[in-house]
């Protein structure tokens, strides 16, 4: 009789290892894996038929000598999360915060099927490094396709390495990496977003040559181009009604559309020449071309706006290359020194026509916004690393970056510029410099337990001086932080191990949240606006964050790869950074209006927890069907909790950050007709949030479910013929709202008003097939 065998927690270690197989097993028994070594082949059987035997035929095995995800994840002593290709390519993915969104703590921000802002455990100011390095200028995750990507390594826990500037995390990008097997790597795909196009190709070009082995010179080149068009509808309003009277002052409802096309060509390189047996250099180009043009249109129902009509188009360039040499003089110890010199430049243009009825005058309203920013970045790092007899492994470097910023902005209306803002000039010159000096040492005592240790140092100097009257502002921020990890290995559970972290960390303040030139609301350009519509400013006196985190993990690992874990963080961050509405007396209107500005407002406290579980079907079930055996179930969720000081009630938390998240998922492979099949499926569940941004100003933000389902074929082997790959996400759409509700007092009466804005954002399918081949 089949037995189902269910392992909800590490405590069932010793009944899963002791697992038996419904086959015959073998006459020569394996030798158990060490933790965190990949078990010994099995001996073959005594009555192993002859190799001559024409009824019996061996099927081709490929055997890889690199470490795998798991096998990167399982002996890390800080706690981590790695990516491999096959899981970025499974569900054909188009953009990156998508595969990132299936992972335990992940959210996005922007709407169902075409990224957005990554938010590790729901926070802002998530880290995005590329091969370990800041990204080039100007350079957004939406514009990186999986298609170059090698791995995803995402950090939970801070390392001194790895660096301690993000109180959410690290994501650390490694682009392709060569494949030795195929010279040339081609991949099309085409797509639908609510029947609009969308379509993308990739072209990886691997080499190899030189030297006895023809391993001198190893590199891969891989670039991308994309051309995708998007339809958004325009749903928005907002209501102002008198406290005392109940009586609305004032609605307006606009209903409209949105489209844009976005064109992209990006490409990466990744080339290494061994020089010597000790002494090997490496170039890394990368850049990024990008042009986005948009119009919207939408008619007004109330007493404000009628027939406004807006165009905007950005384009922007980015390039960075990176050169490194290593040198390692003797077996255990390496010298690395890199350089990176990167630029970019971004241009905006918008422009909005409307007409506007106020106290029953109706006047043309145009609005011009022209925005540049260039923006050039320099790095000089060095790091050396020492294994030693005593199994320590000591990291130490030192790292410098340097990057000048030139913004110019213009604003016209009616073709002259606002006269509030001519004393903040058009033209914002910027100076970013960092330095940091690092060291760290792991240490294996037995197999039993990794300890970590290591501190890091760092110091970033900020200075902006505009064009107007405004004096030179200088901001400036120094950071220490100490860090320790544990790894410990249970000798009687050699399949668990439980880590805990003691580290601090903190997040810079953004650069546009330091020196933002004012923007104007557009409902309420001139004259008293509200809390809803509030003006948004910078804040050059902003402080880091501080944060002090305890992270605690316990992890199952299963047979076949499988793991069943649970994470529990806190963090107690000071100096909390956060947008605040406050109403002020300001230079661009006469009356005084509410404006949006970031604000160090003292402490926060925020802890979770983070389940994640992933088995093949043979390892829950012993007697499982063959056709079911390598089924794959994944199942992850977190919970998020924190509390704002000096906020009342029960939804004062961190902004933007939801309650938690869900995945629940299902991948299969088979064949049939001769032919190599995989499908699966994902839902992915966002929770309500609801947000207290002020004593008098609350936001709602409506759950987010999303269900996603890829179906992929081949003839043959991965590199034999072509592989095709349907995927469709976001199968069940649903609408997103986000409604904000306040108290705001009229500047020139002093009288109080409720007011209520909200949005409604459409969802669509997005369906994409793809086509990709080795040769």
């Amino acid at each position: 009789m089949s037995r189902l065998h269910l392992a909800p927690a590490a405590l069932f270690a010793c009944a899963l290892s002791s697992l038996s197989t419904a086959q015959t097993p073998p006459a020569t028994p394996p030798a158990p894996a060490e933790p965190g070594k990949a078990p010994a082949a099995a001996a073959a059987p005594a009555s192993a038929p002859a190799a001559g035997n024409s009824g019996n035929r061996l099927d081709r095995v490929e055997v890889s000598s690199g470490p795998t995800a798991n096998s990167r994840r399982r002996n890390s002593t800080a706690s981590k999360i790695v990516i491999e290709r096959e899981d970025l390519e499974k569900y054909g993915d188009v953009v990156l915060g998508d595969v990132l969104r299936r992972l335990p703590g992940v959210t996005l921000g922007g709407r169902p099927g075409r990224g957005g802002d990554i938010r590790m455990r729901g926070m802002a100011g998530t880290r995005i490094t590329i091969d370990d390095e800041s990204p080039p200028p100007g350079f957004a995750v939406e514009d990186l396709p999986p298609d170059q990507i090698e791995r995803i390594e995402i950090y939970r826990a801070p390392t001194a390495a790895t660096g301690t500037r993000s109180n959410a995390g690290t994501i650390n990008i490694v682009l392709r990496e060569p494949l030795q097997k195929s010279n040339h790597e081609v991949r099309v795909g085409l797509g639908w977003d609510r029947n609009e196009p969308q379509f993308d190709a990739s072209w990886t070009r691997n080499l190899k040559g030189g030297g006895p082995n023809g391993d001198e010179f190893v590199g891969a080149i891989s670039t991308n181009a994309a051309v995708r068009r998007f339809f958004n509808n325009v749903d928005s309003g907002n209501r102002i009604t008198d406290t005392e009277t109940g009586q609305v002052v004032e609605q307006n409802t606009q209903l409209g559309t949105s489209e844009n096309q976005n064109t992209s060509v990006n490409g990466n390189g990744r080339l290494r020449w061994k020089y010597s047996d000790t002494l090997s250099f490496n170039v890394n180009p990368f850049f990024v071309f990008s042009q986005n043009e948009g119009s919207n249109q939408f008619n007004s129902e109330g007493t404000r706006f009628r027939d406004v009509h807006g165009d905007n188009d950005a384009r922007n360039h980015s390039l960075r290359l990176s050169l490194s040499a290593d040198y390692r003089p003797k077996m255990g110890e390496s010298f690395t020194v890199r350089m990176g010199a990167g630029t970019s430049k971004n241009t905006r243009n918008s422009q909005r026509r409307d007409t506007m009825s106020i106290g029953g005058v109706t006047t043309e309203r145009l609005q011009q916004d022209h925005n540049a920013v260039e923006e050039d970045q320099a790095s000089l790092s060095g790091r050396w690393n020492l294994k030693t007899a005593q199994e320590h492994q000591w990291v130490s470097g030192l790292e410098t970056e340097r990057s000048q910023r030139t913004q110019v902005a213009d604003t016209l209306v009616n073709g002259a510029p606002l006269p509030g803002l001519a004393r903040f000039g058009n033209t914002l010159s910027t100076r970013n410099e960092r330095f940091a000096a690092f060291t760290q040492d792991e240490w294996s005592p037995n197999k039993q337990w990794a300890l970590y240790a290591g501190i890091r140092y760092e110091r970033i100097a900020t200075t902006a001086a505009a064009s107007g009257a405004l004096p030179e502002t200088r901001n400036v921020s120094q950071v220490t932080s100490p860090l320790f990890h544990i790894l410990w290995k249970p000798e009687a559970f050699p399949k668990d191990q439980v880590r805990l972290g003691l580290t601090r960390s903190y997040r810079p303040p953004n650069l546009n949240n330091l020196v933002a030139r004012p923007v104007i609301n557009t409902t309420y350009p001139e004259g008293p606006n509200y809390q809803t519509h509030a003006d948004r400013a910078g804040n050059p006196d902003l402080k880091p964050e501080l944060s002090t985190n305890v992270d605690l993990s316990l992890e199952h690992w299963l047979p076949t790869g499988g793991i069943i874990s649970g994470t529990a963080f806190w963090k107690d961050i000071n100096n909390l950074s956060r947008n605040q509405v406050m109403l002020e007396t300001v230079s661009w209107d006469t009356a005084q209006r509410w404006v949006s500005r970031p604000r160090n407002m003292g402490t926060a406290r925020m802890m979770g927890l983070e389940f994640e579980f992933k088995a093949r079907m043979d390892e829950l079930w012993e007697d499982a069907p063959a056709e079911l055996q390598m089924m794959l179930l994944r199942f992850n969720a977190a919970v998020f909790k924190n509390k704002v000081q000096g906020f009342p009630g029960n939804s004062n938390r961190v902004g933007d950050q939801p309650r938690g998240s869900f995945n629940l998922g299902l991948d299969h492979r088979w064949k049939a007709w001769g032919l190599n099949f995989g499908s699966g499926f994902n839902m992915n569940y966002v929770p309500a949030t609801r947000e207290q941004v002020t004593e008098t100003l609350r936001r709602d933000i409506t759950a987010r479910r999303q269900f996603d389902a890829y179906l992929s074929w081949s003839s043959g082997a991965v590199r034999d013929g072509i592989n095709w790959r349907l995927s469709m996400a976001n199968l069940m759409p649903r609408d997103a709202e986000d409604r904000s509700e306040g108290i705001s007092i009229n500047s020139v009466t002093q009288h109080e008003y409720l007011t209520e804005s909200w949005s409604r954002n459409k969802t669509f399918r997005v369906i994409s097939l793809r086509a990709d081949m080795r040769f």
